[in-house]
């Protein structure tokens, strides 16, 4: 069977345009594969969490008989050491949770330093 003659550089055309496609579309366009969106989501809703439970993270600071001490070892760390702080002192742990929650910690740190 004998193809006609411009069926090779029409070919070699869509080809091409469907690679600067996918180029310009994953560059440009907005797209991603579904590994980055699942990425995107799980960093958005772990986001969220913290965010709904930094009233939890506040209140337990609050209560807690060892406040004031914590609160100034907190404004006496650096900004890299106040994080542990505050997961040390178990504010950031949820309920039912074994360990501190990092996000957690870094929206209740920022509460407490604006309330204060």
């Amino acid at each position: 069977m004998k193809f006609p003659e411009w069926t090779k550089p029409a070919l070699m055309g869509v080809g091409a345009g469907a690679i600067a496609m996918a180029v310009v579309g994953f560059s440009w366009g907005g797209w991603m594969t579904s590994g980055t969106a699942a990425k995107m989501s799980s960093k958005d809703s772990m986001a969220a969490t913290a965010m709904a439970l930094t009233p939890y993270c506040v209140q337990k600071s609050q209560v807690d008989p060892n406040s004031v001490v914590v609160l100034a070892e907190i404004k006496k760390a650096s900004n890299y050491q106040q994080r542990g702080i505050v997961e040390k002192a178990g504010w950031a742990t949820p309920l039912g949770a074994e360990k501190p929650d990092r996000a957690l910690a870094e929206a209740c740190l920022l509460a407490l330093n604006k309330n204060t």
